[in-house]
């Protein structure tokens, strides 16, 4: 008999993939958002509920069924790098947390699993972290001190693993009661911020995870356009000049801005010491190689139409010989290019990477890919940008599934107390291959 799971904040389904993958099977789902609960349901086969605010008053949180894990990747905006890290004082996304603690007081589930950006557990959030770490110890739960921080590069592809660098923040908390929760705090996360299985993440190569091209039956619209590539194409003669006029020594890892090749840096009392920092390290950088950019401004007199970020270049490429060589990402702070290993993290806002060997963005299912969906999962006929937020709001399934495993298998003997069943569940999963159930 399987273990059971409620899935909150579902998504499309990530912690449903990695749960089911474990053995569990889903009874309930919550979902805000109406074209992610659509896809969710289409591949799950469970339509659901909206949003869970209305389902923790406790007049209708007898509405939830009883579980043994419940499941939830609760908002990460409040507490993003990219927002701006309002933590619980986001009073709309924020304080969704406290309403996971409704459910989990009512029912009384045996395993809390969560997951968020690194950034929570970050120096800007210490109070929110140890809010959370309280709060679940004051309902019962044993949880770390320390975060358990793990992204899907770390892992094999056999468990799971995928080229993406995309390190979450984890919370798996076992029910053992308030006075062993609090007594036993210093325990250490099962799963550390490292490689396993002796996997090598530099064998990662993002190859592995596409599409052949020919199977891609629109690949014409992931091609980038003319403008996309002359933007490129310009940058990679200033790579392949720069790379001759220094001997083959690497570009510098700060961020380049041809707006800012001068003899003297425009500083003022008002510049912030960061960007004077890059600023004199652009001019320094100019000077030394002032003949050789100087003669690639020439050769690329429309460069100065460019948009303002794409005259700048984030070359974090190592001793690549060529942007085309390179994974590319467009971004508000430049074009950012690194090494064809592994990929950046989704994000749900428009940065698909752009693999340069073959001149296109990643499709949906190269994404999916990424966070662990294999090619049976459908986004039927929505546009593409919303698969990319999806998943770029997603859950790196094999990431899930590994801690998850692995946090349970250290606490095996308080699992089987409480429920002998998950106990079991997590046994069996641990001796079997890493597989995705089709509903």
């Amino acid at each position: 008999m399987p273990f059971t799971f409620i899935d909150l904040f579902a998504g499309i389904g990530g912690f449903h993939a990695a749960l089911s993958a474990a053995g569990g099977r889903c009874v309930w789902a919550s979902e805000l958002d109406e074209a992610a609960s659509n896809v969710y349901s289409m591949n799950w086969g469970i339509t659901p509920a909206g949003d869970i605010r209305e389902f923790t008053d406790p007049q209708v949180t007898s509405d939830i069924p009883q579980h043994d894990v419940l499941a939830a990747g609760f908002p990460c905006q409040p507490f993003s790098k990219s927002g701006r890290q309002l933590g619980f004082r986001d009073t709309t996304r924020g304080t969704l947390f406290f309403n996971i603690c409704q459910i989990l007081e009512a029912r009384k589930p045996a395993v809390v699993f969560l997951e968020n950006v690194r950034n929570l557990a970050g120096p800007r959030q210490r109070e929110t972290w140890m809010t959370i770490v309280r709060e679940l110890r004051n309902l019962g739960y044993r949880v770390p001190d320390k975060p358990t921080i793990f992204s899907p590069h770390l892992l094999p592809p056999e468990f799971g693993g995928t080229p993406q660098v995309r390190e979450r923040v984890f919370i798996v908390g076992i029910h053992v009661g308030v006075e062993r929760a609090w007594a036993e705090a210093e325990i250490e996360p099962a799963v550390e911020n490292r490689s396993v299985m002796n996997w090598d993440p530099s064998l990662w190569q993002v190859e592995t995870i596409l599409q052949r091209d020919s199977d891609i039956p629109n690949v014409e619209e992931y091609r980038l356009p003319s403008d996309q590539q002359e933007w490129v194409n310009c940058w990679d003669d200033f790579v392949q000049s720069l790379l001759e006029t220094r001997s083959g020594t690497p570009l510098p890892g700060f961020p380049l801005w041809a707006d800012d090749f001068k003899l003297r840096p425009k500083i003022s009392s008002s510049t912030p010491p960061w960007k004077a920092d890059f600023l004199r390290k652009n001019s320094a950088f100019y000077i030394e190689h002032r003949r050789a950019i100087d003669a690639w401004k020439d050769r690329w007199p429309n460069f100065k139409n460019f948009p303002a970020s794409r005259r700048k270049l984030e070359w974090q490429a190592q001793d690549a010989g060529s942007l085309w060589d390179c994974v590319l990402q467009f971004r508000p702070s430049g074009i950012r290019a690194k090494r064809p290993t592994y990929l950046p993290a989704l994000v749900a806002i428009t940065q698909t990477s752009i693999f340069g060997p073959r001149r296109r963005r990643i499709t949906p299912i190269e994404a999916g890919r990424l966070q662990g969906l294999p090619d049976w999962f459908s986004f039927g006929n929505q546009r593409d940008t919303a698969s990319y937020k999806q998943l770029g709001n997603g859950v790196s399934i094999g990431a899930a599934y590994f801690v998850f495993r692995q946090a349970l298998l250290a606490s095996i003997k308080d699992v089987s107390t409480i429920s002998p069943k998950l106990a079991k569940a997590v046994k069996q999963s641990s001796e079997k291959p890493f597989v995705i159930k089709h509903t």
